[in-house]
């Protein structure tokens, strides 16, 4: 039963926060189809977006660019609408291989792929929630744009129970079948039913609870929800409405229509194939299809469903395929995280996938239909999505240009400034870093520096180690595992150093940084624009004594809009700071609790890897490398579970490299 949105939390909006939550819920009442809320890192927008869905109380997406920070405010939303639904969407995958065909090296490459069974609940969960009540909120990614199954075939394929209902055997359990349901008599599992003489107990895919239908003389007697571990009975009922077990499900008419739309899509492919002299593209589609058909009529579902989900749907060629947004109720809003992002992001997803799926059509593997099993292009992700507000320090040309309003959220409830900007010329750069970093390393305090190439980080690198510096270099050639030990260590004092490129992707929350050095600052390109520069000296404002220093020799554009943007912000909190006789403060408690938990997190893998090696496991023989592999694999799992997805990558990672061992 939906109930109204409710914010808890025990403090109240501080700083501009009450303003913005005014401003950009006046606007959206007023019908602003795009907003854009322009806050600082530290400012609280997530609890700014959480009052306005408070304000507004209509179903909510929130559109984040990767799988970390989605879960982080699926967390965030969670804490502050413990009531309402709060659901998560994003990829099921730990670990992703799509379906590919390589011709230059005449390489098929089928799909393969772990799913995180615990991200699929909730991704069905979501859908489950949009059905049922109006008071949802899905935080997803870029996921939320590809293809799912109709939601009108998702409602119809639903099946109601009420007690005082004629329970034919026979019918019911065919619909649990159709429905994706699988019998299991002997364990109940998410996904499973099962039948005890006259005990129906369902266990649906999108709940961590079973329904139990008791039935007597082929009528049902009583309903119960259950826990199906403890079997503990939570709550009886009158009526149940089970959902789907998978997102792909169809009336059986539906599918018996949409067999003879394939089978002569199929036939029309193969004679095309024949009359251009490709026999063996023509005997490929023609045994793929067919055994997808057989499959579909005996069970109504097969292996690459989605990829036949055109003619399963009757949809023409080229239209738009059913996605999560169109699950939502009509006048549903949009929050889209460091927009800045995401938005190129959405508008790279349907080309780069088209592409793909081209190779496998010309070359058989794949019918012409599968190339609208696709992400949806921009202009229609922009149609679906209606109101929606803009959420980023950095907004571009599209949100400043799409906004009717533009709210900024400078003032960080800590008080905290933006840093201080020095320049430098380059001739002599070193030696002045170098004093720099001591300096600062002098104070208890750690330093980033960003470099434009791999090699010139190792380098810098190497020459900084020389003169007796704590450093390390970070990139992308820097496996998982050591990028999080490199970061633990320097919040531990281990490093005093980081140099890196692209420090942004790292997703950097360091207090102990007050000192960030940029070399080349004005160099033209994506590391040095605007918004770049902007983002890199947000990471030095997380700490009282924060201050950038460019080196360059001449003022770039980007640099100068950089340098005037952070100075104006700066002039605004310092103000507000004086009239509220607000004192800045670094955040040390927060950094310590950071740490405590990242520390335990990396103990706790590392205890359980010489645990597993003390088993006296021997890794160079075949046998006891399956068991550590499977202890691995079974941590990663809980990892994942859990959303904490930076630890089962590192796992991820250390299971590829004991795959990669030579064995006896």
């Amino acid at each position: 039963m939906a109930k109204q949105f409710r914010v808890a939390a025990e403090y109240e909006p501080a700083g501009d926060q009450k303003e913005a939550i005014e401003l950009l819920s006046a606007g959206i009442e007023s019908g602003f189809e795009r907003q854009t809320l322009k806050g600082v890192t530290g400012s609280g927008k997530t609890y700014t977006m959480a009052k306005i869905i408070e304000r507004i109380q209509r179903p909510t997406l929130v559109l984040s660019h990767n799988k970390t920070l989605a879960a982080q405010l699926y967390r965030e939303f969670k804490s502050f609408f413990p009531d309402n639904a709060v659901g998560y969407f994003v990829s099921t995958y730990d670990y992703y291989q799509p379906e590919a065909y390589v011709p230059g090296k005449d390489l098929y490459i089928e799909k393969d792929a772990s799913i995180n069974s615990e991200i699929d609940r909730l991704r069905l969960f979501a859908s489950f929630s949009l059905m049922e009540r109006r008071d949802v909120i899905i935080v997803a990614t870029v996921s939320c744009i590809y293809g799912l199954g109709s939601p009108q075939s998702f409602r119809d394929m639903v099946k109601h129970v009420r007690v005082g209902d004629r329970f034919t055997y026979k019918e019911d359990l065919q619909h649990l079948v159709r429905m994706q349901y699988e019998r299991n008599d002997m364990i109940l599992e998410r996904g499973n039913f099962r039948l005890k003489g006259d005990t129906l107990e369902v266990f649906p895919s999108y709940l961590e609870t079973a329904v139990r239908i008791n039935i007597e003389w082929d009528e049902i007697e009583s309903i119960e929800w259950f826990d199906p571990l403890t079997y503990e009975v939570s709550e009886r009922v009158d009526a149940v409405s089970i959902y789907p077990a998978k997102q792909f499900v169809l009336p059986p008419e539906q599918v018996k229509e949409a067999i003879g739309r394939i089978e002569e899509e199929k036939n029309q492919q193969v004679a095309m194939f024949e009359d251009a002299g490709k026999p063996l593209e023509a005997e490929r589609i023609k045994t793929r299809v067919e055994y997808d058909l057989e499959m579909l009529g005996e069970l109504g579902y097969c292996s690459g469903i989605e990829n036949y989900s055109r003619p399963l749907g009757k949809r023409k060629e080229g239209e738009a395929p059913p996605v999560l947004l169109n699950y939502f109720p009509p006048g549903f809003l949009t929050f889209i995280d460091e927009s800045h992002v995401t938005l190129p992001q959405i508008g790279a997803m349907y080309e780069g996938d088209r592409s793909r799926k081209l190779n496998l059509v010309n070359f058989g593997f794949r019918l012409p239909s599968a190339l609208d099993n696709r992400p949806l292009k921009y202009a229609e992700f922009d149609r679906i999505c209606g109101q929606r507000v803009y959420v980023t320090a950095t907004p571009g040309k599209t949100e400043l240009g799409e906004s009717a309003q533009v709210v900024e959220q400078i003032i960080r409830p800590t008080g905290l400034l933006d840093p201080v900007i020095e320049l430098h010329e380059t001739r002599g750069q070193m030696e002045h870093l170098y004093g720099e970093i001591r300096a600062t390393v002098a104070k208890g305090d750690r330093v980033l520096v960003t470099t434009l190439t791999k090699k010139m980080s190792e380098d810098l690198s190497n020459y900084l180690a020389n003169l007796g510096i704590k450093v390390r270099y970070l990139h992308s050639e820097v496996e998982t595992i050591e990028r999080v030990e490199i970061l633990r260590d320097l919040r531990r004092g281990v490093y005093d150093v980081i140099v890196g490129i692209n420090l942004l992707r790292e997703g950097l929350d360091l207090p102990e940084v007050s000192l960030i050095a940029i070399l080349d600052a004005d160099k033209i390109g994506f590391l040095r624009s605007a918004t770049a520069l902007i983002q890199t000296i947000g990471r030095a404002a997380r700490n009282v004594n924060g201050r950038v220093v460019m080196y360059a020799d001449k003022m770039s554009d980007a640099m100068k809009e950089a340098i005037e943007e952070t100075q104006r912000r700066r002039a605004i909190q310092n103000e507000f700071n004086e009239t509220h006789g607000i004192t800045p403060q670094s955040i040390r408690k927060a950094v310590e609790d950071i740490l405590e938990r990242e520390q335990e997190e990396k103990e706790e893998i590392q205890k359980s890897d010489i645990e597993i090696l003390k088993g006296n496991y021997n890794l160079l023989k075949a046998t006891d490398r399956k068991k550590y592999i499977k202890d691995l694999e079974r941590e990663m799992i809980e990892h994942a579970k859990n959303l904490e997805f930076e630890m089962a990558a590192i796992l991820r990672d250390e299971i590829e490299n004991v795959k990669q061992m030579k064995i006896s």
